[in-house]
């Protein structure tokens, strides 16, 4: 009888035993792991009420610099006796010293904390303001713009880095389609702005009235709403810089995501920088009707990002970013040709559409080529974006002062095209997340 009831015993021990392990009843090991892990996944789900608005507000401040520049190109180049094509390149300096810059924070976003440089590069677009506001001539103007490039390779990257650091894969092409919007809002709210300002104290006093303080604010809000670091900033951590750089750059997909977004960028130029000044030369626009053109195109630009950003879910991010840069580069070609001002206008407004629904898109194909290197990947890609905005600068004045606004438009408008190609063949996209 005692060895039946000990067999029987030992049995249900035995069951007791398969039933845990199938069940897997945590120890207080098991249960302090599954604790952190619902402490991060919780971290993702709600990083912050302010989280979303802080990085929108950062990818803003980056904006009324060029603002300024695209609104007041030709105002800039009279106060400093150059050319319109010569004053144009201020633009191309500071892209080129961001694309150095940005390859530099691959390195960077790997040793220092997202928010850290994020700061950092806030900070120095409010320093480049400033030096714009004191500076004496062309040179020193060149110099002080320069640095804007500097604080939008370290701002741009961090922000679309940090968002795919604490979102869910199905929520950050939403969010990537915000914050590229908030960056086109720039000129939406810039534009008018700014022209008040200039009508009463120059396009300097615009610096000092609108560009800093806008700076100083997001600075502040980018220090109180985001998080100081995250878990998986410390496991990229431990790779080597090298690494890091070798993971993206020989990953196929990713590198011609790069290339795709140089093309994609250059092909916007002549709309973002050269744009307002082809209407103003081309059909005598004055500097009142040209911010409104400027607040046209930035409220099609960021509808066209919001927009984006909600269907990349849907029809996936690699065919929305196909179709858009495509039609971005053939209405970039024909707006330069027509001589009617509305006809132009019309197809001008198209073109910035498909380009702000391309830049979103894009942007959220490229964040999710290498996840295991994102901060040095959207590092890369700013590079690449600067590169893009400085070939496009370039070329777009290099063909203003050869030829007119027509080779202009065809140049950089085949570039979008190329872009879409680059796109179609080279690269692959994440699966669309499907809804439970």
């Amino acid at each position: 009888m005692h060895a039946k009831l000990h067999e029987n015993h030992k049995s249900i021990k035995t069951l007791f035993t398969k039933i845990g392990a199938r069940i897997s009843i945590p120890t207080q090991q098991s249960l302090q792991n599954m604790n952190d892990n619902s402490s991060i996944a919780k971290e993702r789900a709600s990083p912050g009420s302010l989280f979303l608005p802080a990085l929108a507000i950062s990818n803003f401040a980056t904006g009324p610099l060029g603002v300024l520049i695209t609104l007041l190109l030709i105002d800039i180049a009279l106060t400093f006796e150059v050319s319109v094509g010569v004053a144009g390149q201020i633009n191309t300096f500071s892209s080129v010293i961001s694309v150095v810059f940005a390859l530099f924070m691959g390195i960077l976003s790997v040793k220092f904390r997202h928010k850290s440089l994020l700061l950092i590069g806030l900070l120095c677009v409010g320093v480049s303001a400033l030096g714009c506001l004191l500076a004496s001539n062309f040179n020193l103007m060149l110099i002080s713009y320069s640095l804007s490039g500097v604080g939008t390779a370290m701002v741009f990257p961090m922000v679309i880095t940090l968002v795919g650091e604490r979102l869910h894969l199905e929520k950050r092409g939403n969010a990537v389609g915000w914050i590229i919007a908030a960056g086109s809002l720039s000129y939406l709210v810039g534009a008018p702005i700014i022209v008040l300002i200039a009508d009463i104290g120059g396009w300097r006093m615009t610096l000092l009235g609108f560009v800093i303080p806008v700076s100083l604010a997001s600075l502040l809000l980018a220090l109180i709403g985001l998080p100081s670091t995250s878990r998986e900033q410390l496991t990229v951590n431990k790779t080597t810089y090298l690494g890091s750089f070798r993971g993206v750059m020989l990953n196929k997909s990713a590198a011609a995501c790069l290339a795709g977004n140089v093309f994609r960028t250059a092909s916007f130029v002549a709309i973002v920088l050269y744009g307002v000044s082809f209407f103003r030369q081309q059909f005598l626009v004055s500097t009142d009707s040209a911010s409104l053109i400027i607040i046209g195109a930035a409220l099609c630009y960021t509808l066209g990002s919001l927009f984006a950003g909600r269907l990349v879910n849907k029809f996936g991010r690699k065919s929305l970013t196909v179709l858009t840069a495509l039609l971005a580069g053939i209405f970039i070609i024909s707006f330069v040709y027509l001589p009617n001002l509305w006809l132009s206008l019309a197809l001008n407004f198209f073109g910035t559409w498909f380009s702000g629904m391309a830049s979103s898109a894009a942007n959220s194909l490229t964040l999710e080529q290498v996840p295991r290197f994102r901060g040095t990947m959207m590092s890369i890609n700013s590079a690449a974006l600067s590169l893009g905005n400085a070939l496009g600068s370039a070329l777009g004045g290099l063909a203003l002062v050869l030829f007119n606004y027509e080779v202009m438009g065809s140049i950089l408008g085949v570039m979008g095209i190329v872009a879409a190609i680059l796109f179609y063949f080279l690269t692959i996209d994440q699966p669309v997340p499907q809804k439970p």
